[in-house]
């Protein structure tokens, strides 16, 4: 990714690059589950992130190399479509 702190436009990203997806839910292993079958076809690395102070929810960061935009946003679609996830960030 490419940034000109002087400038108010966008950065621009250079594909394929590596991206990270914030899920947020309520069991890691499921949504540990859910990342396995959507971005499988790839390799990805898993960090579990925090719990929420009540434990209710629980959050993993994944990374994975996506080859384009239509890629990253293929994939973050498919999480946000997923019953085991309620946010993607």
């Amino acid at each position: 990714m490419i940034l000109d702190e002087n400038s108010n436009q966008k950065p621009k990203i250079e594909y394929p690059c590596s991206w990270g997806f914030k899920l947020i839910g309520r069991d890691r292993d499921v949504i540990k589950g859910v990342i396995r079958e959507i971005i499988s076809d790839r390799e990805y690395k898993n960090r579990d992130g925090h719990s929420s102070k009540s434990g209710k929810f629980v959050t993993v960061n994944t990374s994975c190399i996506v080859k384009s935009k239509e890629d990253r946003d293929r994939i973050f679609k498919s999480f946000q479509d997923s019953e085991y996830i309620d946010i993607v960030i």
